[in-house]
């Protein structure tokens, strides 16, 4: 009993102690790093790029790399190169000398560096293992980075962006693919046989809702209201179908796919289905506004 009254005395002095220490000691006492140091078990760092993709033509870059295991396994076991960040210079050593204990010192770099500092725009694969109020600091500038990169983390989620696949082995991982922006109309132009077999030119006013990698919408063909069914976009690889009905007795589904590369949508669209369907090119321009 003399003891643990000892005990509560001396952490109650402590506690008194840290109240009446000047305030930059008492923030020298708290922990300096937004993110604690936790190791990524290694059959879960393999999920995480398996769920990437990642391949030996990926730039992977690791937001807060800890002892650089992410980024030594991407290039060890993916072939692919890439660049470490944290603020904790111990860890960023320990990385430098594991990679080169493990021979990819030349594709896995480190720095020690705050990551809301680093140009993460060269990165086509990002890994992370960050608390949620970091992730969601980070977020916008995630959303920014080119249609198409992907981001993988470790635990936690990006709140409302609903992820692009998930999986559980031993922990959770979650892919997100960045979505080109394509909200707002579009002035589509394209041609079609008509009932001579001649092409004939028609325009589609597109107008496209967005939410992240969720798209939805309506279009007007020829001047008559028609709607976007089974829309798709991952990264800038975008598919939808709207359906020519000119001609009620033979009608078709139009079959969308293309590319987003800024204001302008360039692809291919198939009409009809089975050894009936034809084959065409379609462009889309962002309307001015």
């Amino acid at each position: 009993m003399r003891k643990l009254l000892f005990l509560n005395n001396f952490l109650l002095a402590a506690g008194l102690a840290l109240l009446v220490l000047p305030r930059a000691q008492a923030q020298q006492l708290q922990w300096q790093f937004d993110v604690p140091f936790v190791p990524t078990p290694y059959v879960v760092i393999e999920e995480m790029l398996r769920l990437a993709k990642v391949t030996p033509q990926d730039f992977v870059m690791d937001l807060g790399s800890g002892d650089g295991r992410v980024l030594i396994t991407a290039a060890k076991k993916f072939g692919a190169r890439g660049l470490g960040v944290d603020l904790d210079g111990d860890l960023v050593a320990e990385s430098v000398d594991a990679a080169a204990a493990a021979g990819v010192a030349e594709r896995a770099k480190f720095l020690q560096q705050d990551l809301f500092k680093t140009d993460i725009s060269p990165a086509t694969v990002i890994t992370m293992y960050l608390l949620p109020g970091v992730m969601m600091r980070l977020r916008p500038a995630l959303l920014n980075l080119k249609p198409g990169t992907r981001l993988v983390s470790h635990d936690f989620r990006l709140e409302d962006w609903i992820p692009d696949a998930t999986t559980q082995i031993r922990k959770n991982a979650f892919l997100w693919i960045v979505p080109a922006k394509i909200a707002g109309k579009w002035d589509m132009k394209f041609s079609l046989p008509g009932a001579d077999q001649s092409a004939t030119a028609h325009s589609i006013t597109l107008e496209l809702r967005q939410k992240f990698q969720e798209v939805d919408g309506f279009a007007r063909f020829d001047g008559r209201h028609a709607q976007v069914w089974e829309s798709r976009l991952s990264g800038d690889q975008l598919s939808f179908i709207i359906v020519d009905d000119r001609d009620r007795d033979s009608e078709a589904s139009l079959y969308f796919e293309g590319r987003v590369s800024g204001d302008v949508i360039e692809g291919r669209f198939r009409r009809g289905t089975g050894i009936t369907q034809t084959v065409h090119g379609w462009r889309a321009v962002r309307a001015v506004p």
